[in-house]
């Protein structure tokens, strides 16, 4: 393994009722970067984040991270759902579902302490979201709640930092201040890995891509995995971009971010 590499999928395979979302698939990401999984709908982005976590078990191949496997650095590691995948009516308040974040498995019955509150604070704080801390997340705009759970990885002081979609349902200045705390974390040395359907936004957003359909198509950064050969492979059987890709290449932009929920 490279001495760069926090994430390390090995031939990995993951499977639903017996047939492959991931087939085969390797690869090592580089720490301290924006990293971009991208690729059409069903092509196992969401199921690649889930594996890495340990929400999904592989049918085959392995996953580890810093080197060691999950169970020995699950607090190095925060997650952020889809915003889709969480209920919003649970009764919360803001800052209760950013403390969230400061629970242990070791220690989920702990008090929070004065250092608890202050990260949570802060971190609400960063996220632009302090005069609503009070607020039940049910009375949140859809831009706020992605904001909140974003605020609750920050809470856990983690290293490397897995979202599903983060950018969807938000507006423009919602994305521009998510992507500008995601660039003050990877100052910091963080490493965040992002699912992400706009293609127009990849080569602005990302230091590090990896394109998948079921297999690994490509990896690197944006301008070696942006080729017309890699588009083309990943995304060929939606005949709407297969006409569009070579002009798109050409002239420097990419298609919209589509709407679907991937698997």
């Amino acid at each position: 393994m490279k001495d760069n590499c926090v994430i390390e999928v090995h031939n990995l395979t993951t499977a639903y009722g017996g047939a492959p979302v991931l087939w085969d698939v390797d690869f090592e990401l580089p720490g301290g970067q924006i990293i971009g999984v991208i690729g059409p709908n069903g092509s196992g982005k969401t199921t690649l984040l889930k594996t890495i976590m340990g929400l999904l078990e592989p049918s085959s191949g392995y996953v580890k991270i810093l080197d060691k496997d999950l169970d020995k650095v699950r607090e190095k590691i925060a997650y952020v759902p889809q915003r889709e995948s969480v209920d919003w009516d649970f009764p919360a308040s803001v800052f209760d579902v950013v403390m969230m974040g400061r629970y242990r498995s070791k220690n989920l019955f702990k008090r929070s302490n004065k250092t608890d509150v202050a990260i949570v604070n802060e971190s609400i704080e960063k996220v632009g979201l302090t005069e609503f801390k009070s607020r039940q997340i049910s009375q949140l705009s859809g831009g706020q709640q992605q904001r909140v759970f974003i605020a609750r990885a920050l809470a856990q002081k983690a290293d490397i930092y897995l979202m599903d979609e983060p950018f969807v349902g938000v507006d423009a200045a919602t994305e521009n201040s998510i992507l500008k705390l995601l660039k003050e974390m990877k100052e910091t040395g963080k490493t965040v890995l992002i699912i992400h359907h706009d293609l127009q936004t990849v080569s602005d957003y990302f230091d590090y891509l990896v394109l998948l359909n079921t297999r690994l198509i490509a990896k690197g950064t944006p301008q070696e995995v942006l080729t017309e050969e890699n588009l083309t492979n990943a995304y060929g059987g939606q005949l709407t971009l297969l006409a569009k890709v070579a002009n798109l290449i050409k002239v420097n932009q990419f298609p919209i971010r589509e709407k679907d929920v991937d698997l």
